[in-house]
């Protein structure tokens, strides 16, 4: 554990200082308090700012990295880079449509400390991830006298995830401003997405008001092109859409790509920018970072890159008939696949294209038949990743509801725009309650914000 996290566990165990409610006690704003205060952690999630600002520069560098493999393995040729990375051509085409070439960079990066550094899980890239509000949560905390006097203590400090964003959706937007000097932006669903939800998108909305943006919400079809191609929602010009929707579910929808087309059109004339736009998808599928893993692959990368990689990415290897610049020869599929079945205690499988820990399969929670049985279901789907497992290092976490101290897990969340690191969260489980961290897979998650301190 982290020097602080005993520091601040004992001080909740002696139950005088008012730490131990904190979190309890914090005045949270309402959109936030719906979509949040069942699932936050009794505390705040503590790591070393050095730590943090390595681990932060390291992913840059891979962002880099990640935008090169086209060029780098596959001779510039986005085709086949994406079919070698398991893309169906359907989905390539919709990926490339009004895109630039160049990604935004805005995502964010999961990771687990394994007790010596920080290891990249999977790179989020495009603004669906989610979670752009939860500094909502240091901001409250620090409300509370007591842990306000922690903080200061301690020298604690943290990103505003959302000032961040904010910043970046200010100066994308405006090229696009209608005459006014702050923008007016969509947050965007799929068709049925805002029912579900709905209360995440509010407390979007909430955070960015904070900021002094007008964010509206709505879904893809309730957008609008006017004769100049600029899009209205309820009548109302959007200079920018904040794409809350992904292309999976553009093609899982008969009218998707029909319904999303104005748009790409009133991206592509300057009218309403789409941020981000849909390439993003290009590279966030895991296989792309399996593609920087396999050692066929070393030789486009110099000694310091390859030491990147290293550093960061835990081994992973793609399960398909493809990889960097050649096809995978049967035989060679084969033999990695058996060396998945032997090292299944030290495997996790991921579906590329997946989130939030569905569809995955656990080696070290399979029995030897169903781990061979999930090795030959992710061949036969396609698309998988085998990534070694990373232990992450447990920390002390008090519930004040029972005054016990139970370990717990966390994959932080790393932000990153185009202005660099933009702050962090964490996604937090009982150490003994299963290797997925994610709200999606495990109800029992829970949420946490992040403070540094030196």
């Amino acid at each position: 554990m982290t020097e602080l996290s005993r520091i601040y566990t004992d001080e909740c165990l002696r139950g005088d200082g008012g730490l131990a409610t904190a979190v309890a006690r914090a005045e949270l704003p309402p959109a936030f308090e719906e979509a949040w205060r069942p699932h936050l952690l009794p505390r705040p999630w503590f790591v070393p700012a050095s730590e943090t600002a390595a681990f932060a520069r390291d992913l840059e560098g891979l962002f880099g990295l990640l935008l090169s493999l086209p060029e780098r393995l596959f001779d510039g040729d986005v085709e086949r880079y994406a079919a070698a990375i398991g893309l169906e051509p359907a989905l390539v085409a919709l990926l490339r449509r009004a895109g630039s070439g160049v990604p935004a960079k805005l995502g964010r990066a999961d990771a687990y400390h394994d007790g010596t550094a920080f290891k990249l899980l999977e790179f989020n890239l495009g603004s669906e991830v989610g979670g752009l509000d939860m500094d909502v949560f240091d901001q409250a905390l620090l409300r509370v006298p007591e842990f306000a006097a922690f903080a200061r203590e301690h020298g604690l400090g943290h990103v505003d995830i959302a000032a961040r964003t904010a910043a970046v959706l200010r100066d994308r937007a405006r090229p696009a401003l209608s005459g006014s000097s702050e923008p007016v932006i969509g947050l965007i669903e799929g068709r049925g997405g805002v029912g579900p939800y709905g209360r995440l998108m509010r407390a979007t909305q909430e955070a960015m008001a904070e900021q002094g943006l007008d964010l509206r919400i709505g879904e893809i079809g309730d957008v609008r092109a006017r004769a100049d191609g600029k899009l209205t929602l309820d009548g109302t010009p959007l200079d920018l859409v904040l794409r809350n929707f992904a292309a999976s579910q553009l093609l899982d929808d008969p009218e998707g790509p029909a319904v999303a087309e104005p748009f790409f059109r009133a991206h592509e004339a300057g009218r309403t920018v789409l941020f981000t736009s849909l390439e993003s998808g290009l590279y966030s599928h895991k296989s792309a970072l399996a593609l920087l893993s396999d050692p066929r692959s070393a030789g486009a990368f110099d000694a310091g890159e390859r030491a990147l990689v290293d550093r960061v990415l835990p081994w992973s290897r793609a399960l398909r008939a493809s990889g960097p610049g050649e096809p995978v020869q049967p035989s060679e599929l084969v033999e990695l696949v058996e060396l998945c079945r032997e090292r299944r205690e030290r495997l996790i499988l991921k579906p590329g294209a997946g989130y939030g820990g569905l569809d995955t399969f656990v080696g070290w929670e399979c029995t030897d038949a169903e781990w061979s049985k999930a090795l030959d279901l992710a061949v036969e789907r396609g698309g998988y990743v085998a990534q070694e497992r990373v232990v992450p290092r447990p920390e002390p976490v008090y519930d004040p509801a029972t005054g016990t101290v139970e370990d717990w897990i966390a994959a932080l969340g790393f932000f990153l725009t185009d202005d660099g690191y933009a702050g962090a969260h964490a996604r937090v489980n009982r150490a003994d309650g299963g290797a997925i961290v994610g709200m999606s897979s495990n109800p029992d998650t829970r949420m946490a914000g992040v403070f540094t301190y030196a």
